[in-house]
Formats: structure tokens, C-alpha cells, sequence
């Protein structure tokens, strides 16, 4: 899978949350976690997250919007239920993105909001758990980078391997 990916949260109050999203991030290869404006007490995210992420991928906080610096050229993406939002299962996403989702009493800041280049929801009837909603988004991701091939029309297992990688045209030489 080419690209990289990102995920955190605007002003997350509970470490176990927090724990489980580091947690998570961890399984699915994320680069970095991050939180913005979040509580300050982690040991308990530490409690949470069994397999020990801040050893293995970096862990940002930020004060507030205005002191997150994201990689040139990531994509920073909203996880929120708004009227707008583009519902995850048809979401193209972006091969360097950041994915912001907001606390777990309220929603994403109009700031933040004002920033992302993508906002999406996940197709639920009411707002779940920040750590579950974030799994889903990455699950999501994986699911549809990763190089698998269709469903099978029949319930079961595919028969087939999964796609394998078709080299592209080399881009210097097709610049000259």
C-alpha cells in the first residue's frame, strides 16, 4: 500500500479512548497519533494501549489547531456527522491523509472543520465511540488500498489471491 496515514483528535477528555485509538493505529500501520487540545492526564491511555504504541510510532500533542504541522501534502480529514459529509464506503481516500475526529462529548470545531480537504461520516444512525469510529475509518482505509480484489458473489472466501501490483510508467521518462 503506497502513501501513509495519520489519526488523532480534537480535544479528546478520555485517556482509555485515546488508548484504544493509539492502540489501533499501532495494528494498522498508522505513521504517527496525534491529539490537539486534549486532556493532559495520559497515564491511563498508556493502560489502554497493550501494545505499547508510543515505542513504536511517534505520539503528537498539540495545544491547539494552530500548532498541528502535518507533512507537506497530507490531506487532513474530518470524521463528523454533518449533512455534507461524504459517507465513508464511497470515500476515495487521499494516499497521505491525517485523520482528525472530534471528542467524545461534541464534535469537530468549525476551526478544524475549516481545514480539513475532506469531511466524511460514517453511515451510523447517532455518534459512536471516538476509539470504535476511528478503527472503522482505518479498517475502512485498508480495505480499500489495500489491494483486494472483489467480494465474492457467494458467501465464503474468495478463491482467488489478492490483486497483485502492476508496475506504472516511469515518471522521468515520461516527463522528457
Amino acid at each position: 500500500m503506497r502513501g501513509y496515514f495519520a489519526i488523532g483528535s480534537e480535544r479528546i477528555s478520555k485517556p482509555m479512548n485515546l488508548g484504544a485509538l493509539m492502540r489501533t493505529a499501532h495494528a494498522f500501520g498508522a505513521s504517527f497519533v496525534f491529539s490537539i487540545d486534549a486532556e493532559r492526564n495520559l497515564k491511563e491511555a498508556y493502560a489502554a494501549d497493550t501494545s505499547k504504541s508510543a515505542g513504536q510510532i511517534p505520539y503528537y500533542q498539540w495545544d491547539s489547531l494552530d500548532d498541528m504541522q502535518l507533512p507537506k501534502g497530507c490531506q487532513l480529514v474530518g470524521i463528523e456527522l454533518t449533512d455534507d459529509a461524504v459517507d465513508l464506503p464511497v470515500f476515495r481516500h487521499p494516499p497521505q491523509a491525517a485523520y482528525i475526529l472530534g471528542p467524545e462529548k461534541g464534535n469537530l470545531s468549525n476551526a478544524a472543520l475549516e481545514r480539513c480537504a475532506h469531511v466524511v461520516k460514517i453511515p451510523t444512525r447517532f455518534c459512536i465511540n471516538v476509539s470504535l469510529a476511528g478503527a472503522l475509518v482505518m479498517y475502512d482505509r485498508h480495505l480499500s488500498m489495500g489491494g483486494y480484489g472483489p467480494r465474492p458473489i457467494m458467501p465464503g472466501g474468495p478463491d482467488g489471491a489478492r490483486r497483485k501490483h502492476v508496475q506504472g510508467p516511469d515518471r522521468k521518462k515520461a516527463a522528457s
